[in-house]
């Protein structure tokens, strides 16, 4: 099985990083800082007259968790036919009910609608399955509504934390769904984590910091970061490292 790193990208500059590093899909977001948010149709289309990448895109209209009230699930659908209709390969999104449950209405008809514009088209239910009570229990049910991959640590903060869930997931689930394994992972302990736990496929941020010098200014500050300075972006020497490890034994 072939094996896969997918880049979280911000921006159509991340994409652009990603694609020099040689990262086989990205997952476009704006608003990382936040755990990702719905990204611009500029993006998306920049990303994909500008490269030959698998782009796969967040639907995710809001911060916090992913219990959506009606008027912010109305502009996830839109989003997803949006993004569909601009050229996205596939969709991530989640939802959840409020007991940390999936909510198998809203579930069904965002995989409805991504899979009318076709079946090749990638449903992926992100880490807001990490926010489930059972986690097998919610895998049989994303199986039996036709998700095709998902996103998950392990239910832990770093998917090292979350290893042994991974590895168990991927065992009992991995020939009926993709199991795609994030956060925290880097080219420290990629190699480590596909080997314990068979995944193939890993998600990661590759993520550097680049000043903004009029982010802080005049008493006024924008930042959000590290430094009163710094926003954050792909380095693409980072994803050509990660990649090398990811892509060993293909």
């Amino acid at each position: 099985m072939n094996k896969i790193l997918e880049v979280c990208c911000g921006s159509y500059y991340d994409c652009l990083q990603a694609y020099k590093g040689n990262a086989d899909r990205i997952e476009l977001n704006s608003a990382l800082y936040m755990g990702g948010l719905t990204p611009s149709i500029a993006n998306l289309i920049l990303t994909k007259e500008n490269t030959d990448l698998k782009v796969v895109c967040m639907a995710r209209p809001r911060g916090a968790g992913f219990c959506y009230e009606r008027e912010y699930y109305e502009i996830l659908l839109l989003d997803v036919k949006n993004m569909m209709e601009h050229g996205a390969d596939g969709i991530a999104f989640g939802c959840l009910d409020d007991n940390g449950n999936i909510n198998i209405e809203q579930t069904k008809k965002v995989i409805d609608t991504i899979k009318a514009y076709g079946k090749e088209k990638e449903v992926v239910f992100h880490r807001a399955f990490d926010c489930v009570n059972d986690p097998f229990e919610a895998v049989e049910t994303l199986i039996n509504l036709g998700i095709d991959r998902i996103l998950t640590s392990g239910l832990e903060s770093k998917a090292e934390q979350g290893i042994e869930l991974l590895k168990a997931l991927q065992i009992k689930y991995g020939d009926k769904i993709q199991i795609l394994a994030g956060s925290g992972v880097n080219a420290k302990n990629a190699r480590q984590l596909m080997e314990y736990t068979g995944i193939t496929q890993i998600h990661s941020s590759c993520k550097t910091w680049v000043k903004d010098n009029t982010t802080t200014k005049n008493h006024v500050s924008y930042a959000y970061a590290i430094d009163e300075f710094s926003y954050d972006t792909v380095d693409s020497k980072l994803v050509e490292e990660l990649a090398k490890i990811v892509h060993e034994g293909i």
